[in-house]
């Protein structure tokens, strides 16, 4: 990821960091189980609780974005417990897919190109560490 890219995606989890989690998570999930029902039955108990762990996890991989070293461990535990779920890597494309189009409604007039092309290189740094990890 350029520098720039990497400002324009903490500048943008900035601005969405201030929507309730349950409705980020909502509109999340919803967009990824609409089109990819196939995917539903990973997720087990109160999706609440997902919600959560979603948002929260963004906020770390945002945070430390400009410094992958620091963020290696939970990647890693990421990426192993997504694998004992059942993920597959071509479900990735799936979340990608869900998460854009997520980032693209919360943002409005503030998601542009650059702004795509930043969070795509930012959720393609991380697959591929996540699918390095499995």
């Amino acid at each position: 990821m350029t520098n720039q890219q990497i400002q324009l995606v903490k500048q943008t989890w900035k601005l969405l960091r201030e929507v309730d989690p349950a409705v980020l998570g909502d509109v999340f999930y919803g967009r990824l189980f609409f089109k990819y029902p196939m995917l539903r039955p990973m997720f087990k108990g109160p999706m609440a609780n997902q919600y959560q762990k979603f948002i929260d996890m963004l906020s770390i991989i945002v945070a430390r974005i400009d410094r992958p070293d620091t963020i290696a461990q939970e990647i890693g535990a990421m990426a192993r417990s997504h694998a004992g779920y059942g993920v597959q890597p071509h479900h990735y494309e799936d979340v990608k897919d869900a998460l854009l189009w997520t980032l693209e409604r919360g943002l409005g007039a503030d998601w542009n190109a650059d702004v795509q092309q930043a969070w795509i290189a930012c959720y393609d740094a991380l697959t591929h560490a996540m699918l390095q990890e499995e």
